[in-house]
Protein backbone atom coordinates (compact mmCIF):
# COMPACT_ATOMS: atom_id res chain seq x y z
CA UNK A 1 0.00 0.00 0.00
CA UNK A 2 1.47 3.34 -1.07
CA UNK A 3 2.02 6.07 1.50
CA UNK A 4 0.25 9.41 1.18
CA UNK A 5 2.33 12.56 1.12
CA UNK A 6 0.99 14.66 4.05
CA UNK A 7 2.15 17.93 2.49
CA UNK A 8 0.53 17.17 -0.87
CA UNK A 9 -2.69 16.16 0.86
CA UNK A 10 -2.71 19.33 2.93
CA UNK A 11 -2.13 21.59 -0.08
CA UNK A 12 -4.87 19.86 -2.05
CA UNK A 13 -7.28 20.23 0.88
CA UNK A 14 -6.54 23.94 1.25
CA UNK A 15 -7.06 24.55 -2.47
CA UNK A 16 -10.26 22.54 -2.45
CA UNK A 17 -11.61 24.33 0.62
CA UNK A 18 -10.77 27.77 -0.73
CA UNK A 19 -12.43 26.99 -4.02
CA UNK A 20 -15.74 25.89 -2.49
CA UNK A 21 -16.07 27.74 0.79
CA UNK A 22 -14.71 31.24 0.28
CA UNK A 23 -17.58 33.67 1.15
CA UNK A 24 -18.97 36.04 -1.50
CA UNK A 25 -17.81 39.04 0.54
CA UNK A 26 -14.23 38.10 -0.36
CA UNK A 27 -14.91 38.82 -4.03
CA UNK A 28 -15.01 42.45 -5.07
CA UNK A 29 -15.56 42.36 -8.86
CA UNK A 30 -18.94 41.73 -10.47
CA UNK A 31 -17.54 38.85 -12.51
CA UNK A 32 -16.10 37.20 -9.42
CA UNK A 33 -19.41 37.49 -7.54
CA UNK A 34 -21.31 36.02 -10.50
CA UNK A 35 -18.88 33.12 -10.55
CA UNK A 36 -19.37 32.58 -6.81
CA UNK A 37 -23.14 32.33 -7.28
CA UNK A 38 -22.76 29.02 -9.06
CA UNK A 39 -24.26 26.36 -6.84
CA UNK A 40 -21.85 24.23 -4.89
CA UNK A 41 -22.71 21.18 -6.98
CA UNK A 42 -22.00 23.10 -10.21
CA UNK A 43 -18.63 24.26 -8.92
CA UNK A 44 -17.79 20.78 -7.77
CA UNK A 45 -18.67 19.38 -11.20
CA UNK A 46 -16.55 22.05 -12.87
CA UNK A 47 -13.63 21.15 -10.64
CA UNK A 48 -13.96 17.45 -11.50
CA UNK A 49 -14.36 18.10 -15.23
CA UNK A 50 -11.24 20.25 -15.36
CA UNK A 51 -9.25 17.46 -13.73
CA UNK A 52 -10.60 14.63 -15.92
CA UNK A 53 -11.07 16.28 -19.32
CA UNK A 54 -8.78 14.57 -21.92
CA UNK A 55 -6.16 16.92 -23.27
CA UNK A 56 -6.11 15.49 -26.79
CA UNK A 57 -8.00 13.23 -29.16
CA UNK A 58 -6.93 10.38 -31.36
CA UNK A 59 -6.07 10.73 -35.04
CA UNK A 60 -7.90 7.46 -35.73
CA UNK A 61 -11.72 7.59 -35.32
CA UNK A 62 -13.08 5.64 -32.35
CA UNK A 63 -9.58 4.93 -31.04
CA UNK A 64 -9.80 4.58 -27.26
CA UNK A 65 -6.52 6.25 -26.40
CA UNK A 66 -6.66 10.04 -25.98
CA UNK A 67 -3.79 10.86 -28.28
CA UNK A 68 -3.14 13.34 -31.07
CA UNK A 69 0.01 12.70 -33.14
CA UNK A 70 2.42 15.63 -33.18
CA UNK A 71 4.50 14.31 -36.10
CA UNK A 72 4.66 11.39 -38.53
CA UNK A 73 6.64 9.27 -36.08
CA UNK A 74 3.86 9.44 -33.49
CA UNK A 75 1.57 7.58 -35.88
CA UNK A 76 3.80 4.50 -35.77
CA UNK A 77 4.53 3.81 -32.08
CA UNK A 78 5.22 0.11 -32.63
CA UNK A 79 7.69 0.37 -35.51
CA UNK A 80 9.22 3.69 -34.43
CA UNK A 81 8.89 3.66 -30.61
CA UNK A 82 11.79 6.07 -29.98
CA UNK A 83 10.45 8.73 -32.33
CA UNK A 84 12.61 10.87 -34.59
CA UNK A 85 16.32 11.55 -34.05
CA UNK A 86 18.11 12.29 -31.80
CA UNK A 87 16.16 9.92 -29.52
CA UNK A 88 15.43 7.55 -32.38
CA UNK A 89 17.31 6.39 -35.45
CA UNK A 90 17.18 7.90 -38.92
CA UNK A 91 16.87 4.38 -40.30
CA UNK A 92 13.53 2.56 -40.48
CA UNK A 93 12.66 -1.08 -41.11
CA UNK A 94 10.41 -1.05 -44.20
CA UNK A 95 8.70 -4.38 -43.52
CA UNK A 96 7.92 -3.48 -39.90
CA UNK A 97 6.70 -0.02 -40.88
CA UNK A 98 4.46 -1.43 -43.61
CA UNK A 99 2.89 -3.93 -41.22
CA UNK A 100 1.85 -1.18 -38.81
CA UNK A 101 0.76 1.02 -41.72
CA UNK A 102 -1.66 -1.65 -42.94
CA UNK A 103 -3.03 -2.10 -39.42
CA UNK A 104 -3.64 1.64 -39.07
CA UNK A 105 -5.25 1.89 -42.49
CA UNK A 106 -7.57 -0.99 -41.63
CA UNK A 107 -8.78 0.87 -38.52
CA UNK A 108 -9.16 4.19 -40.33
CA UNK A 109 -10.72 2.83 -43.52
CA UNK A 110 -13.67 5.12 -44.40
CA UNK A 111 -15.93 2.16 -45.20
CA UNK A 112 -15.85 1.19 -41.53
CA UNK A 113 -17.36 4.50 -40.44
CA UNK A 114 -20.48 6.55 -41.12
CA UNK A 115 -21.55 10.17 -40.90
CA UNK A 116 -19.12 12.55 -39.26
CA UNK A 117 -16.84 9.66 -38.32
CA UNK A 118 -16.51 8.75 -42.00
CA UNK A 119 -15.13 12.21 -42.84
CA UNK A 120 -12.72 11.94 -39.92
CA UNK A 121 -11.64 8.52 -41.13
CA UNK A 122 -10.94 9.84 -44.62
CA UNK A 123 -8.74 12.59 -43.19
CA UNK A 124 -6.98 10.14 -40.88
CA UNK A 125 -6.39 7.69 -43.71
CA UNK A 126 -4.88 10.43 -45.88
CA UNK A 127 -2.56 11.53 -43.07
CA UNK A 128 -1.44 7.98 -42.33
CA UNK A 129 -0.73 7.40 -46.02
CA UNK A 130 1.28 10.62 -46.31
CA UNK A 131 3.28 9.82 -43.18
CA UNK A 132 4.02 6.31 -44.39
CA UNK A 133 5.26 7.44 -47.81
CA UNK A 134 7.41 10.14 -46.23
CA UNK A 135 9.05 7.89 -43.66
CA UNK A 136 9.55 5.02 -46.10
CA UNK A 137 11.59 7.13 -48.51
CA UNK A 138 15.04 8.11 -47.06
CA UNK A 139 15.27 11.38 -49.00
CA UNK A 140 11.72 12.43 -48.13
CA UNK A 141 12.39 11.38 -44.53
CA UNK A 142 15.51 13.54 -44.36
CA UNK A 143 13.63 16.54 -45.76
CA UNK A 144 10.85 15.97 -43.24
CA UNK A 145 13.25 15.78 -40.29
CA UNK A 146 14.86 19.03 -41.44
CA UNK A 147 11.42 20.66 -41.63
CA UNK A 148 10.77 19.65 -38.01
CA UNK A 149 13.86 21.71 -37.16
CA UNK A 150 12.78 24.73 -39.19
CA UNK A 151 14.78 23.98 -42.34
CA UNK A 152 12.51 23.80 -45.36
CA UNK A 153 13.89 22.17 -48.52
CA UNK A 154 11.99 21.88 -51.76
CA UNK A 155 12.20 18.67 -53.77
CA UNK A 156 14.34 20.43 -56.39
CA UNK A 157 16.78 21.66 -53.73
CA UNK A 158 17.23 18.24 -52.17
CA UNK A 159 17.76 16.56 -55.53
CA UNK A 160 19.89 19.14 -57.32
CA UNK A 161 21.15 21.32 -54.48
CA UNK A 162 20.04 24.89 -53.79
CA UNK A 163 21.46 27.77 -55.88
CA UNK A 164 23.28 29.05 -52.81
CA UNK A 165 25.15 25.80 -52.13
CA UNK A 166 28.23 26.93 -54.05
CA UNK A 167 28.48 29.90 -51.75
CA UNK A 168 28.01 27.76 -48.65
CA UNK A 169 30.96 25.46 -49.26
CA UNK A 170 29.31 22.80 -51.44
CA UNK A 171 31.87 20.10 -52.24
CA UNK A 172 33.10 20.69 -55.78
CA UNK A 173 34.60 17.20 -55.76
CA UNK A 174 31.13 15.75 -55.24
CA UNK A 175 29.77 17.66 -58.22
CA UNK A 176 32.58 16.37 -60.41
CA UNK A 177 31.98 12.81 -59.20
CA UNK A 178 28.29 13.04 -60.01
CA UNK A 179 29.02 14.37 -63.51
CA UNK A 180 31.48 11.54 -64.15
CA UNK A 181 29.00 8.90 -62.99
CA UNK A 182 26.30 10.30 -65.24
CA UNK A 183 28.68 10.28 -68.20
CA UNK A 184 29.46 6.64 -67.47
CA UNK A 185 25.76 5.85 -67.43
CA UNK A 186 25.20 7.56 -70.75
CA UNK A 187 28.10 5.70 -72.35
CA UNK A 188 27.21 2.29 -70.92
CA UNK A 189 26.65 -0.36 -73.55
CA UNK A 190 25.52 -3.39 -71.59
CA UNK A 191 23.14 -4.32 -68.79
CA UNK A 192 26.06 -5.78 -66.86
CA UNK A 193 27.75 -2.37 -66.76
CA UNK A 194 24.56 -0.73 -65.53
CA UNK A 195 24.03 -3.37 -62.84
CA UNK A 196 27.55 -2.74 -61.54
CA UNK A 197 26.89 1.02 -61.50
CA UNK A 198 23.61 0.42 -59.69
CA UNK A 199 25.36 -1.63 -57.01
CA UNK A 200 27.96 1.11 -56.52
CA UNK A 201 25.27 3.77 -56.30
CA UNK A 202 23.29 1.76 -53.75
CA UNK A 203 26.42 1.76 -51.59
CA UNK A 204 26.70 5.54 -51.95
CA UNK A 205 23.10 6.02 -50.90
CA UNK A 206 23.52 3.71 -47.91
CA UNK A 207 26.65 5.57 -46.82
CA UNK A 208 24.77 8.87 -47.08
CA UNK A 209 21.87 7.49 -45.01
CA UNK A 210 24.30 6.26 -42.35
CA UNK A 211 25.89 9.72 -42.26
CA UNK A 212 22.47 11.35 -41.87
CA UNK A 213 21.81 9.10 -38.89
CA UNK A 214 25.01 10.36 -37.25
CA UNK A 215 24.36 14.02 -38.07
CA UNK A 216 20.75 14.08 -36.85
CA UNK A 217 21.70 12.33 -33.62
CA UNK A 218 24.51 14.85 -33.09
CA UNK A 219 22.16 17.76 -33.75
CA UNK A 220 24.24 18.96 -36.71
CA UNK A 221 21.36 20.36 -38.76
CA UNK A 222 23.49 22.22 -41.32
CA UNK A 223 25.55 19.07 -41.85
CA UNK A 224 22.32 17.10 -42.27
CA UNK A 225 21.08 19.62 -44.81
CA UNK A 226 24.25 19.23 -46.87
CA UNK A 227 24.11 15.45 -46.62
CA UNK A 228 20.48 15.53 -47.73
CA UNK A 229 21.58 17.41 -50.85
CA UNK A 230 24.26 14.77 -51.38
CA UNK A 231 21.74 11.95 -50.99
CA UNK A 232 19.56 13.77 -53.51
CA UNK A 233 22.36 13.60 -56.08
CA UNK A 234 22.68 9.85 -55.62
CA UNK A 235 18.92 9.42 -55.84
CA UNK A 236 19.05 11.34 -59.12
CA UNK A 237 21.83 9.05 -60.36
CA UNK A 238 19.68 6.06 -59.43
CA UNK A 239 16.83 7.49 -61.49
CA UNK A 240 19.18 7.87 -64.46
CA UNK A 241 20.18 4.20 -64.11
CA UNK A 242 16.53 3.15 -64.00
CA UNK A 243 15.86 5.20 -67.14
CA UNK A 244 18.73 3.47 -68.94
CA UNK A 245 17.19 0.12 -68.07
CA UNK A 246 13.79 1.24 -69.38
CA UNK A 247 15.14 2.73 -72.60
CA UNK A 248 17.57 -0.11 -73.15
CA UNK A 249 19.87 1.72 -75.56
CA UNK A 250 22.23 3.22 -73.01
CA UNK A 251 21.28 6.81 -73.75
CA UNK A 252 19.79 8.85 -70.90
CA UNK A 253 18.53 12.38 -71.29
CA UNK A 254 20.41 14.96 -69.22
CA UNK A 255 17.11 15.99 -67.61
CA UNK A 256 15.78 12.49 -66.81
Amino acid sequence: MSKTNPRATSLFYLAFRRYFTTPISSYTSVEARQQWRLTRSQRRQTFVNNRTRPATTSAVPNQKESFRPQNHYDLFPSSLPSGPPPSGSFHVKPTVLRKEFLQLQAKAHPDRHQGVEKAKAEAASARINDAYKTLLNPLARARYLLSLRGVEMTEDESIAGSPSDSGRGMDAGLLMEVMEVREEIESAESKEEIEAMKADNDKRKQASEDKLDELFKAGDIEGARRETVKLGYWVNVGTAIENWEKIGDGRVSEHD
